[in-house]
């Protein structure tokens, strides 16, 4: 297994540099003894209420092109402090990141409170996504029971749903607002299509269009 070390100090000061160097000594000898192979060492002098570190940003860019599979840290403070905490436990969690430390002399043990923050946080991201999720069917339900027929309509659909598109098609904006669908149900519907799009961009469009800065593409081809 690769581990990626993490060090941080929150000062200049050299009884800090001190520990730093301490601690990259304590962690490389933790990697030897579980026979992790060391992928990359983080060193890193910031508040640990500071969520805006390159530290963590790059290690969890690695973490998630599975560059490496373990963390290895002194012990939960040095990610960071209170919600900075929590919500980079939580990110590295979801990467499934095995994150050991010196002071738990193994996997990190998290206490109950922080375990049911963390609990909370993930249900809460799930039913966001189950939201997120029942929005578009919603929008694409009202669509096409209104008539709206996709594969007729919309170009390019060999493109995998999901992928952004890079021109928004205002003939479609148009034609599902004069079904009678909101410009949030809009959105979602296009979203489901493939068009990453939002409900202010869609509004935006449509007020362009009707104030004659956008020309509907469809009467244009009418007209020719």
């Amino acid at each position: 297994m690769k581990a990626i070390i993490y060090c941080r100090v929150s000062t200049e000061k050299l009884s800090q540099h001190t520990s730093i160097g301490r601690q990259k000594e304590e962690l490389v000898m933790l990697a030897n003894k579980n026979g992790f192979s060391v992928y990359k060492i983080i060193e890193e002098k910031a508040s640990g209420y500071e969520i805006e570190r390159e530290g963590i940003f790059e290690l969890l860019d690695d973490f998630k092109e599975k560059k490496a599979n373990v963390l290895l840290v002194q012990d939960d403070t040095r990610l960071g402090r209170g919600n900075t905490k929590i919500a980079i436990i939580h990110q590295l969690l979801k990467y499934n990141v095995l994150i050991q430390t010196i002071n738990d002399s193994g996997e990190l043990k998290l206490s109950e409170t922080d375990t049911l923050v963390i609990e909370i946080v993930s249900i809460v991201e799930e039913y966001q996504r189950k939201l997120h999720n029942l929005k578009i069917k919603r929008g694409m339900k009202k669509a096409i029971a209104n008539g709206y027929n996709p594969h007729k309509n919309l170009r390019d659909t060999n493109i995998v749903g999901g992928r952004s598109k890079k021109e928004i098609p205002i003939e479609e904006i148009i034609r599902l607002k004069q079904l009678n669908l909101t410009f949030r149900e809009i959105a979602a519907t296009l979203r489901g299509f493939g068009y990453n799009v939002s409900k202010a961009t869609v509004h935006r469009r449509y007020q362009d269009y009707l104030q004659g800065s956008i020309e509907n593409p469809a009467s244009t081809s009418r007209q020719n």
